[in-house]
């Protein structure tokens, strides 16, 4: 049987559960930049905004987090023209195929993935039954666009390893090549970034301590002063990437250094080996000021015209619908509902 031929396109998207870090800017947004300017994908961006209420939001904060989230797409680069840009929930295809995916996927599937046990823990009964399904929701999302590539990062990577494995068991029973099987793209010196206080643990908006995240919202000052604070080591940096296995703080930096630079961190070491941290660290602050205090200025400007903001998403609902809506009613026909032939 001839393979079917998919348009190249990518999908990702984030939650607008608040506050934007360092993190989410080099292990996503950054990225996404990237694959738009290259010009060889379509490129679909989203706010995943019906993932977010897999656990409670406030009404109020949840509509504010997600404009904030479209400003940080759009001061990092995320070009409206040239990216479809929209919130998950204006294009209701997503939860309808959703809920083919739930007919679709086993719950053994959905019990062996480690989110769902990091995430529900011990109060397991208590989790909503959204946050179970998560993992179904997350591959129409990306199936209902016929994506064949998409940006993750390694904690995320268990969840499209599912949205494969739910793409080719429709493709199986229903005797169809009719979804692609999604390729993740997994790349880059600082996919995952650490705290700025604990090099073992990922820099995450919920730590209690603002000086373990820089936010894409902070000044310059502010910026400048948490990398100054950065916990390090008393050693001088090596001479190889190697060097760095066993110095979670240090390679953290060393990361973002390089991610923020287009360096690789090999380049980095052969410029800095040696170097006390009294040193680099101060490198690192002006680098970091240099790339992110512009974006949180355009975030700031951007979010005093919030209807703006909202035609944006509008538009690129429309946008999104133009994709999805024919991809959803072939999805039905093949299951069999009755009236999706036509």
């Amino acid at each position: 049987m001839t393979e079917p031929a998919f348009t190249p396109r990518v999908f990702s998207g984030i939650q607008p559960s608040g506050g934007l870090t360092l993190g989410n800017y080099l292990g996503a947004l950054k990225r996404f930049v990237t694959m738009q300017d290259e010009g060889s994908h379509e490129t679909v961006y989203c706010m995943v905004d019906l993932h977010a209420i897999t656990v409670w939001q406030d009404p109020e904060t949840l509509r504010r987090n997600t404009r904030e989230l479209c400003a940080g797409f759009i001061a990092s680069g995320v070009d409206p023209e040239k990216s479809i840009l929209f919130n998950q929930s204006a294009v209701p295809e997503h939860a309808q195929l959703a809920w083919i995916f739930n007919c679709v996927a086993r719950m053994g599937w959905m019990g062996r993935m480690t989110q769902w046990k990091d995430k529900a823990g011990k109060n397991a009964e208590n989790a909503s039954l959204g946050l179970f399904g998560y993992p179904a929701l997350m591959a129409a999302d990306i199936l209902v666009y016929h994506a064949t590539h998409v940006p993750v990062g390694e904690d995320q990577k268990q969840h499209l390893e599912l949205t494969r494995d739910i793409a080719a068991k429709f493709n199986h029973d229903y005797k169809v090549d009719f979804f692609p099987i999604t390729e993740p793209v997994i790349e880059g010196a600082a996919t995952r970034v650490m705290s700025l206080r604990d090099g073992s643990k990922k820099m995450s908006k919920s730590d209690p301590s603002d000086a373990s995240r820089i936010n894409m919202t902070d000044d310059a000052d502010a910026i400048a002063r948490k990398i100054r604070k950065a916990k390090t080591d008393p050693e001088p940096l090596p001479d190889s990437a190697e060097g760095l296995a066993d110095r979670p703080e240090a390679r953290n930096l060393v990361n973002i250094y390089a991610s923020l630079s287009e360096k690789t961190v090999d380049q980095v070491m052969a410029e800095v080996a040696g170097q006390q941290f009294g040193l680099f660290k101060p490198m690192l602050a002006d680098l970091a000021v240099e790339k992110l205090a512009p974006i949180s200025t355009e975030m700031a400007r951007l979010m005093e015209d919030q209807a703006e903001i909202d035609k944006i998403l509008a538009r690129g609902a429309e946008r999104a619908r133009e994709i999805t809506a024919p991809i959803l009613a072939k999805a039905y026909e093949i299951v069999g509902m009755v009236g999706a032939e036509g």
